[in-house]
């Protein structure tokens, strides 16, 4: 059993979620953020957070966030999928060198595992076949997905060398609650809050593209699985391993607001593979993991904290 735990990036949307839910099993959890982040932890439970604000470009801030820990979450990531092509070398550096300053921090202080928060969206790039499971080529199409996998690879690198454990979660699109709905990232969350706003949905082709979306819940439910996880793998994919494309998505939007909904059509971009579905049989056979929460069922709980 782990005695204290470090979460990367976990005052955003995904890590707030998870220290609320590590919180929950009694363990002490550090965070370390940027100062100027909004949290997202539950203000009931800040009080009992150790937080540790920094950049994590800086070795300094990162070497103090792991002094004492024995297990992390890393969940921080300075781009996006869309924006990551625009500067790629920012990208590696920001995230892949960062993490590699990490990975030596972890290797001086005896930090015993990382869970990394991948990409299952764009590792992989242009499906061979449907669903996609973890043996399938890897070929992104964008920056973000060719340095999260260059930051698997040093996972691995560094568990050979200095016996660091580790485990990657390759997610597909998560979605819910405390997800920024006028933010640039996660198509549920622009749909839903475009929706409610009566603003108008910009549609990148023809609506065909098909996706994987999954509920933060069940993506909560498979990072705790993996704290304890001893067994032989290393990367999961994380997803609801149902197909839908953008157009069946929007119709259950469009459900949950009871409203019709507007939108734009515009051309295809060349970063959005057409489709991509993950096949999560390995975590339902190592991790006892499944998802558990459908896609209006998340959606309406997303509504109802949305217009709390």
């Amino acid at each position: 059993m782990f005695k204290r735990c470090l979460v990367l990036g976990g005052k955003g949307f995904i890590g707030s979620h998870l220290v609320n839910a590590i919180l929950s099993t009694g363990m002490p959890v550090r965070v370390f953020d940027r100062a100027e982040a909004e949290s997202l932890i539950a203000p009931a439970l800040s009080s009992q957070v150790e937080m540790i604000e920094g950049d994590f470009e800086d070795a300094a801030s990162v070497a103090a966030a792991l002094e004492g820990c024995d297990i992390c979450f890393h969940l921080i990531s300075t781009t996006l999928p869309k924006s990551s092509n625009d500067a790629p070398g920012y990208d590696l550096q920001s995230n892949a060198l960062s993490t590699i300053n990490l990975l030596e921090q972890a290797h001086k202080t005896g930090l015993k595992k990382i869970i990394f928060l991948s990409s299952g969206g764009t590792v992989y790039g242009t499906s061979n076949y449907i669903p996609i499971n973890e043996s399938h080529p890897t070929d992104p199409l964008c920056s973000y997905g060719i340095t999260k996998l260059t930051i698997e690879k040093y996972l691995e690198l560094y568990r050979s060398l200095y016996g660091i454990d580790y485990t990657v979660l390759r997610v597909s699109n998560p979605y819910g609650e405390g997800q920024r709905l006028s933010a640039n990232q996660g198509v549920v969350a622009v749909f839903l809050g475009r929706a409610l706003n009566n603003e108008k949905i910009t549609i990148w082709g023809d609506g065909s593209v098909v996706r994987d979306y999954i509920y933060i819940g069940d993506v909560i439910c498979s990072l705790m699985a993996v704290m304890n996880y001893s067994g032989n793998e290393h990367i999961f994919n994380i997803g609801s391993g149902i197909p839908l494309t953008l157009l069946e998505l929007l119709a259950t939007v469009e459900s949950v607001v009871g409203k019709k909904l507007m939108l734009e059509y515009m051309p295809t971009r060349s970063l959005d593979v057409p489709i991509n579905v993950l096949d999560v049989t390995r975590a339902k056979q190592e991790l006892n993991w499944m998802p558990k929460v459908s896609l209006s069922d998340g959606l309406l709980r997303m509504k109802s904290w949305a217009i709390r």
